[in-house]
């Protein structure tokens, strides 16, 4: 497949056809209605709420409910490691062996919901402020890729060209001030046929425009250098080569954690030259803004192992308590698992280290900034603080 690298980077997303090569789209849509038929009923006894029914995007995850998967529906892992998929993610990447991160499903609801907010991909409250990606990403390219595949015609997602490299315009903010469900100024509707993909650069500006009954099945998901697959059960049912990948990919990320680990204990030894040693590891090859980005998700890293070891914390942000039990490795939250490796004593000291960091990332008071998915809150949604720097971080850690 022909990638055209530069636009990529100028505009944020490539429309590539054919991603599903048409002799495969038929046997991938009935696997995947497979999956759908197994997961409803999963739902369907959920004493939280059905999720097919309610849902106004009901989702299958894959890479968390491993038992859907058997030798019947395999190629719904397999079709992730395709030239078509996987090499593209690869190439625009630059990481070779760049790996799946998530596998989704999204399908159409039982009743219309209508269009979504216009939104980024960026939660400041426990990731970080938008700036900081931009300034990584236009010094050290994109870390992860986003992709939707449709496997039926889908016109859903639209995206702003070229948002992935700034904040909102002026004209952005009023048109989502005004009405988040409406198309904004310079907003493109990606038209995808079944068998076409969009891959994308988070966070670009982007919108779901129309939940509606129209049959949809539209794989999602992305790649990076990390992976977070609590069970690989699924694997057994795959060729030997993609189980060997997948198997390659956690043990990976099982160094990274390691590397996420010598980090910390950086922090808390005062030792610069090792915590800069362990950034270079996490992620090689980065520069100043990179290690700032990786800085600020260490951060949020060392205040969820500081909850975890103190659970009745009052005045936690309910967002921050979700993370917490989650994790996000992309931005080297590992999850409370990992909060194990310390001690609360170890935890205190670190949260020390680092809560200079989370002050200088929040406003004296809740604010809000349009085209984000949460309400107001004191962590900086755009700005990114200059103050805010590797050289001065572990400077401020004192003798």
């Amino acid at each position: 497949m022909i990638l055209d690298k530069d636009r990529f980077m100028e505009e944020g997303y490539l429309v590539l056809r054919n991603v599903i090569p048409p002799d495969r789209l038929a046997s991938l849509r009935a696997a995947y209605e497979t999956l759908v038929d197994r997961q409803r009923a999963i739902w369907a006894q959920s004493p939280s709420g059905n999720v097919w029914e309610i849902s106004p995007q009901p989702r299958l995850a894959l890479d968390l409910t491993p038992e859907l998967i058997d030798d019947k529906t395999a190629n719904t892992v397999e079709c992730w490691l395709d030239d078509n998929t996987l090499g593209v993610s690869q190439e625009l990447l630059a990481a070779p062996d760049a790996g799946v991160t998530q596998m989704m499903l999204m399908c159409n609801p039982v009743r219309d919901h209508g269009p979504a907010n216009w939104h980024r991909d960026v939660h400041p409250i426990d990731t970080a402020p938008l700036e900081a990606y931009l300034l990584d990403l236009a010094e050290n390219g994109p870390r992860y890729v986003q992709w939707n595949i449709s496997l039926y015609d889908d016109d859903v997602l639209w995206v702003v060209p070229g948002s992935h490299l700034r904040i909102n315009t002026e004209a952005e903010d009023r048109s989502i001030l005004a009405d988040p469900k409406a198309p904004v100024p310079g907003g493109v509707q990606t038209h995808l046929k079944g068998g076409d993909g969009v891959v994308y650069i988070l966070p670009i500006l982007h919108w779901g425009s129309n939940y509606s009954t129209q049959l949809r099945r539209t794989i999602h998901g992305g790649y990076s250098n990390y992976t977070a697959y609590s069970n690989l059960a699924f694997v057994h049912h795959l060729s030997p080569e993609s189980r060997a990948a997948f198997e390659r990919w956690a043990a990976r990320t099982e160094r990274m954690k390691d590397h996420t680990e010598a980090a910390l204990r950086a922090v808390i030894r005062r030792d610069g030259p090792a915590y800069l040693e362990a950034l270079d590891r996490i992620h090689p090859g980065r520069g100043e803004q990179g290690k700032r980005l990786s800085t600020v998700y260490l951060c949020k890293a060392a205040f969820f192992i500081y909850l975890a070891k103190h659970p009745g914390l009052e005045d936690i942000p309910a967002p921050l308590h979700h993370a917490a039990k989650g994790g996000h490795p992309g931005t080297l939250n590992w999850g409370p698992d990992f909060a194990g490796r310390f001690s609360v004593e170890e935890a205190d000291t670190l949260w020390q280290r680092f809560e200079i960091v989370d002050r200088r990332l929040q406003a004296d008071e809740p604010f809000f900034e349009p085209g984000f998915q949460s309400g107001p809150m004191r962590y900086f949604f755009n700005r990114m603080p200059d103050e805010l720097t590797v050289d001065r971080f572990i400077a401020g850690w004192g003798a």
